[in-house]
């Protein structure tokens, strides 16, 4: 590491992280995900979003699938329709 500081940093950013993946494993196993998709699956699944950006306009998120919207409405997290 080049410092304490950038350390501390990535460990920030990792717990983070592992904030987030603990939510998803929970939602996950409440609503019986885990009989369709592994998380890996059901990360790779919600990848696939693009968000477009043009100079002088706000950012806009690509086309959602219909199987992305029903995961998002299953995990209980709101449909991104733009940022």
């Amino acid at each position: 590491m080049s410092s304490e500081e950038s350390l501390e940093g990535k460990l920030f950013v990792q717990f983070v992280a592992l904030t987030y993946l603990s939510y998803i494993n929970k939602a996950m196993s409440e609503n019986n995900l885990y009989k369709d998709y592994t998380m890996h699956e059901l990360l790779d699944s919600l990848d696939l979003i693009e968000c477009f950006e043009h100079p002088g306009h706000r950012p806009q998120v690509g086309e959602i699938t219909k199987k992305q919207k029903e995961l998002y409405k299953t995990l209980g997290v709101e449909i991104p329709a733009s940022v």
